[in-house]
């Protein structure tokens, strides 16, 4: 039943990656055949309906609880039967609407139930893996004696499904496509001769295994093998060769393969090499490609690509899937000789071997096509072997090709599952500077995905390649390579560690004074790599590598510019390397690459330099003796994110002050910035809105936005999904409502407005809280009606139910959004009753002062209730009421200039 579910139905995509019956014809007609099937069992064979599922059909239903009376049991989960099985557990469990039944007996009466028959058996066949446990039944049915009954059932369902179905797996191929495979290899089906109705050749007991039909293939380069198609794929067998075979015959010999193509270029070398040309020769002709595979499993791929595409996908996050090359090389005349060289490769001696070395570095290994031809044909897996042996003419000759080949994705990692690592690490310890570099620098191609850097790890290569490093001055291109390497490795912070620990980081500043511009671009590759490590920040300015990574901001080379900029932008968030960058002159010749606008990833390290720079006020100065606050309000237009996400940030660093806020607005920055609101990267929100911010301190800008609808577009960002983004947002706002005019009335004609700051006081991270309880300080200060609709939607509970909190960032603008919405109504009486009283008193303990100058104004208005001076009372308040003495004149200094009094304390 699952097989002829598999072949005969016709499916069409649903949610999830699911599929569902389409509503055709033979779909029907088919639901109506297994409904009949599943009556006539009660009837006919009442003990086979009895039988018990290996797993239990499992589906939604349409039925309640109430449609099953008699012989079931009514629980608080559902309804159950009183049959069980022999783990005890009910043979049918209804909790609307999923049911799960176990017998054949209770489906026929379930659908007997049910008003729509043919829906409950869709609905039932629909269900995911619902096809295997159709399968299970029919075996549980085959141990059944006495007939045979799910056989006979089988060969039923079998037999009556139409061949006309486009799912169908096996179909009479084209003429095009036998003239494709007759031409690479000889290939005609095995024994029996005749097809079943529903196209299988394949005996019914093996259809039953999901099996179809058998093939024998005869390569003109390799043994005659037997192949099975099977709903899986296609795998070798050990030889069907005649209708009664016996089951040994049967037996897989090989993985299983997605389509006969991929298992013909796995068996025959030849087949594979001849692929691309008989290909070309039938393009255009797309129906009879497609016969090579065995069914099609994944429709938004071309039928051509399915032809080229081999059938093993990685799972590991930074792997490709197999591809093959889309080139037009002109491989097939080239083919037969490679194919002899790699031939010669195997079977000659020390001198054939380095001779047919060189005979293959004449073809371009650079090129895909020739690098994925060379593993096809094996010529991989023998240079790997080459690299065991002790011959060093011929290592250097693998090597050489080994260098070339490893560019490819494909041959990464191959060579990583052919254990080529372990190979290439121990020839690091063999004192020959060509051969280290050999090595060193296939081992850089290798290590660019995750398992690679893994592995050459626990080889032991880090260790290995820091100690060709300090001679540097006897042989620059081993030096250099092995930093090439170390830069591919540095990707994982495992091996950074292992760096550290093998004493890399002196010898790489070392390295960095070196006059050779190719071997500093790896080494300042590996260090902007390890910046991002504290303990590397700290090394790199205790080594004395800040001077050298500024002066080679002045080299004539683009590439080694843009890393030692990337390199300043990971180290410049500690204060004192940004004070060596200005002693230095860092400042200035960061200014000068602003000129090179047209290097998108030399201005992106630029102005991330920048940015980080001038988190110091002293760097500032310096840029502005240089003009680049104009220049980086310019390159806020037509730039790409990776630009815009520094060049803003950098801008929000120079508002911070007050002149350069006015210089911004005159530039244009504020129309600019408002623009950007729209966009989605979340990196660049969190910087515009932290910016906009910042310069709508000034009233000029303030206009600005309120004419561009600043204020709007900031608070849509509330419904951002990121934590990060609302939290900046809801930062930016607070100076915005601030010094907006009107905005009280603004805020109040935005539809949902102050809904979502009620649903973001229930967020769970720390920041977007104390930002959103900053806003509600905002907007209720001096304002009674907007106190009166937050109080309407709910804020009094949600604000005492984070007074709790140790945070002093949330403490402080949660005490204030407190003190605030206490001015309206019955408010400081709904506080006291929500236990936000006590925890309050609390604050006034820490060691913040700014979390005491609002705690105080909080506790003066709450006190105005008698039972929250009773609650205060009780929390030993009077204690610490020196403090709150002294904190209540502080705060009226700084902000009434009258002295609040302490009410009933």
């Amino acid at each position: 039943m699952g097989s002829a579910l598999t072949r005969a139905a016709q499916w069409t995509p649903g949610e999830s990656g699911s599929r569902t019956l389409a509503p055709t014809p033979l779909n029907e007609t088919l639901l109506s055949e297994i409904l009949q099937f599943v009556e006539e069992l009660r009837s006919a064979h009442p003990e086979a309906a009895e039988s018990v599922f290996v797993e239990p059909l499992q589906w939604s239903t349409a039925l309640q609880a109430e449609d099953l009376q008699a012989g079931y049991r009514v629980s608080e989960s559902g309804v159950e039967s009183e049959q069980q099985d022999g783990d005890g557990r009910a043979l049918l469990l209804l909790s609307p609407p999923n049911v799960s039944v176990r017998t054949f007996s209770l489906l026929s009466e379930l659908l007997y139930l049910s008003n729509d028959k043919l829906a409950e058996v869709r609905a039932g066949l629909q269900g995911q893996d619902q096809r295997r446990r159709c399968l299970y039944m029919c075996h549980k049915c085959i141990e059944y004696p006495p007939d045979r009954l799910a056989k006979k059932y089988l060969l039923y369902f079998s037999n009556h499904s139409t061949t006309s179905d486009s799912g169908l797996l096996l179909r009479k191929p084209g003429r095009g496509g036998f003239d494709i495979i007759t031409s690479l290899l000889s290939i005609r089906s095995a024994p029996p001769d005749f097809e079943f109705a529903n196209g299988c050749r394949a005996p019914p007991h093996r259809q039953l295994l999901g099996e179809m039909a058998y093939i024998e293939v005869e390569p003109y380069d390799a043994e005659p093998f037997s192949a099975t198609y099977s709903q899986q794929g296609v795998f070798l067998n050990k030889g069907v060769k005649q209708y009664d075979a016996d089951e040994s015959d049967y037996e897989r010999t090989s993985e299983t393969f997605e389509d006969l193509t991929s298992l013909l270029k796995k068996q025959s070398g030849y087949f594979a090499l001849n692929l691309h040309k008989e290909v070309e020769k039938c393009s255009g002709s797309k129906g009879n490609v497609s016969l090579f595979c065995l069914c099609s499993r994944s429709r938004g791929r071309s039928r051509l690509k399915d032809v080229l595409s081999e059938s093993s996908p990685e799972s590991e996050e930074e792997e490709e899937l197999e591809r093959r090359p889309d080139t037009n090389t002109d491989l097939p005349s080239e083919q037969l000789r490679l194919q002899k060289l790699i031939k010669y490769l195997r079977e000659g001696d020390q001198t054939v071997t380095v001779l047919t070395m060189c005979s293959l570095m004449e073809f371009n290994l650079r090129q895909e096509a020739y690098q994925l031809a060379v593993r096809d044909l094996g010529g991989l897996e023998i240079l790997l072997n080459i690299l065991d042996t002790k011959e060093i003419r011929c290592i250097i000759g693998a090597l050489k090709i080994l260098r070339l080949v490893s560019l490819s994705p494909q041959i990464q990692r191959s060579m990583v599952k052919m254990r080529g690592v372990q190979s290439l690490v121990p020839l690091l310890d063999i004192q020959l500077p060509e051969l280290q570099a050999l090595a060193a620098e296939t081992l850089a191609n290798v290590a660019k995905f995750r398992k690679a850097r893994r592995t050459v790890r626990h080889s032991g290569g880090i260790d290995k390649l820091v100690s060709p490093l300090p001679r540097e001055e006897q042989d620059v291109e081993a030096a250099r390579c092995g930093a090439l390497a170390l830069w591919s490795c540095s990707r994982s912070s495992r091996n950074k560690e292992a760096i550290r620990k093998a004493g890399g980081i002196p010898l790489l500043g070392r390295l960095l004074r070196s006059s050779h511009t190719n071997m500093l671009i790896p080494v300042i590759g590996t260090l902007q790599e390890c910046a991002s490590e504290e303990s590397y920040r700290q090394a790199i300015r205790s080594e004395g590598m800040i001077k050298d990574l500024v002066k080679n901001l002045s080299r004539d080379n683009d590439e080694l510019q843009m890393h030692s900029a990337s390199a300043i932008f990971k180290c410049a968030e500690d204060e004192k390397t940004r004070e060596l960058i200005y002693q230095y002159k860092g400042p200035q010749r960061l200014a000068q690459l602003l000129s090179k606008a047209d290097n998108k990833p030399l201005l992106a390290a630029a102005t991330g330099a920048i940015w980080k720079c001038s988190l110091s006020q002293k760097n500032v100065t310096k840029f502005q003796e240089h003009r680049v606050l104009e220049s980086l309000v310019a390159l806020m237009s037509e730039q790409p994110e990776e630009v815009l996400v520094n060049v803003v940030a950098a801008l929000g660093e120079f508002a911070q002050i007050p002149a350069n806020k006015a210089v911004i607005g005159q530039s244009g920055g504020i129309q600019r910035l408002v623009r950007l609101l729209t966009g989605r990267n979340q990196a660049l929100l969190v910087n515009v809105t932290r910016t906009l911010g910042v310069c709508a301190t000034d009233m000029k800008n303030m206009a600005i936005i309120d004419q561009l609808d600043g204020l709007r577009l900031v608070w849509s960002l509330l419904k951002n999904p990121s934590p990060e983004v609302q939290a900046s947002a809801a930062w930016a706002l607070c100076p915005i409502i601030e010094n907006g005019k009107d905005v009280g009335e603004s805020m109040r004609r935005l539809i949902g407005g102050f809904q979502l700051l009620i649903k973001l006081l229930k967020s769970t991270d720390s920041e977007v809280l104390a930002s959103i309880c900053a806003v509600i300080a905002k907007i209720t200060e001096d304002k009674e009606e907007n106190v009166a609709l937050l109080t309407d939607y709910g804020v009094v509970p949600l604000l005492a139910n984070l007074t709790c909190t140790t945070d002093d960032r949330l403490r402080r603008h949660l005490a204030e959004a407190i003190a605030y919405c206490c001015m309206w109504s019955q408010n400081r009486a709904a506080f006291g009753q929500a236990g936000a009283v006590a925890p309050l008193v609390r604050y006034v303990k820490s060691q913040n002062g700014a979390v005491h100058d609002t705690t105080v104004v909080a506790l003066y208005q709450l006190s105005k209730d008698v039972d929250n001076c009773i609650t205060l009372h009780a929390n030993a308040v009077v204690q610490v009421r020196p403090c709150i003495r002294y904190s209540i004149v502080t705060h009226q200094q700084r902000h009434t200039g009258e002295t609040l009094q302490l009410g009933t304390l």
